[in-house]
């Protein structure tokens, strides 16, 4: 459920960039090494989890191209930590100008659980090369953190509320596509501060964790940073929602709104 959790709400902030119409290329990154991005997620009034972000210069050049070195860290917290321990790393090299990834890898430590998984991009042959197999695809696809960073620097000017659109992304054993649709502008609250954001409904599947009728919200600063600040779904039981908590090293200036 942690893994589930804090993938859906990287999901959500990483896809809400790209519209339904063809993927163009970015401009330029709206990050810089040295960004760091920190999240708590709590389920009700409980902290339940930790998850930290962060941006380096790679040493490994691939196909003799400069790429970022993207590292995220999901970690429980408080009693959580006690009955159900989570240690998570994920990790993406990617281009510094065009931002597809080269490399990904996560190593997964949940409770007894172990699982590990190195996944290479051939953007040349279109084909993904995981621990589960080949997988060929078309087009543009992500792993989860790439995707994020990619998304944030698309032009989102003439986008318009209840427009759809979808990103695709490979996740352990297999390529997939989430939908999102944008819900307007809202002036949101977290740990940072207040400040304006755009609001996404990215869509979801019910089942054990999640109702038929959940609904999962996702703010974004409306800014050129584009980070995502406040996220909050509803579950079978109770309800999560994902806090900023920290930002630092930011390619442009964060300022929250005055009171």
């Amino acid at each position: 459920m942690k893994k589930l959790l804090f993938t859906t709400f990287l999901l959500a902030a990483v896809f809400n960039r790209s519209f339904a119409q063809e993927m163009t290329s970015i401009e330029e990154p709206v990050f810089k090494v040295g960004e760091q991005l920190s999240y708590t997620l709590k389920y009700g009034f409980f902290t339940a989890a930790q998850a930290d972000i962060h941006v380096e210069e790679s040493e490994k050049k691939f196909n003799g191209h400069p790429a970022f070195h993207i590292i995220a860290d999901g970690k429980t917290a408080g009693t959580f930590d006690i009955f159900y321990k989570v240690r998570n790393r994920y990790e993406t090299y990617v281009d510094e100008k065009t931002l597809l990834p080269y490399f990904y890898t996560e190593n997964r430590h949940e409770s007894n659980y172990k699982h590990t998984d190195n996944v290479t991009f051939n953007h040349q042959d279109d084909k993904i090369t995981a621990a589960k197999g080949v997988f060929p695809y078309k087009g543009k696809v992500f792993d989860f953190l790439s995707a994020y960073y990619f998304s944030r620097s698309i032009d989102v000017s003439k986008i318009h509320i209840g427009e759809k659109f979808e990103l695709q992304y490979f996740l352990e054993d297999g390529i997939h596509t989430l939908g999102i649709t944008y819900a307007g502008k809202e002036r949101v609250n977290c740990a940072m501060g207040n400040f304006n954001c755009l609001k996404f409904n990215p869509t979801i599947i019910p089942g054990r964790v999640f109702r038929k009728d959940s609904k999962l919200y996702l703010w974004i600063t409306d800014d050129k940073n584009r980070i995502p600040v406040k996220a909050h779904v509803e579950l079978v039981v109770g309800s999560v929602t994902m806090d900023l908590t920290g930002a630092k090293n930011l390619k442009y200036p964060l300022n929250p709104l005055k009171k």
